[in-house]
């Protein structure tokens, strides 16, 4: 925990620095939702067909899901979409021709969700 995703355009993958966007984000779960670096966990997910409307070109999508253990107050998840989202500014380029639409979420962990490391 916390388990984090980042589905993007694949017409992003020279203008968006999602090394560095993993790295500014765990530091910013760390300080808003009193988790620990080492249990921050990021996952890319490439996706090269999006749709926007009835336009098939022209548009650029990231979407970031932060999972967490349960117990945050919304104030919380919605300081940390808000922050991820500031975040996505920073690390993704402005690409020309294309118009990018940004969105976060922040959900809670299943109680089923369990974890080992080796």
């Amino acid at each position: 925990m916390p388990q984090i995703t980042v589905d993007y355009s694949t017409s992003l993958a020279d203008a968006f620095d999602r090394q560095g966007f993993a790295v500014a984000l765990h530091a910013m779960v760390v300080e808003t939702a009193a988790a620990k670096i080492e249990a921050c966990k990021t996952r890319f997910r490439p996706t090269e067909d999006i749709v926007v409307g009835s336009e098939v070109s022209g548009h650029a999508l990231v979407h970031v899901t932060l999972a967490l253990l349960p117990g945050r107050t919304v104030e919380t998840k919605a300081a940390l979409t808000e922050r991820a989202l500031g975040l996505l500014r920073a690390h993704v380029k402005p690409v020309d021709g294309l118009a990018l639409h940004a969105s976060a979420e922040v959900r809670d962990l299943d109680a089923s969700y369990q974890k080992f490391v080796d």
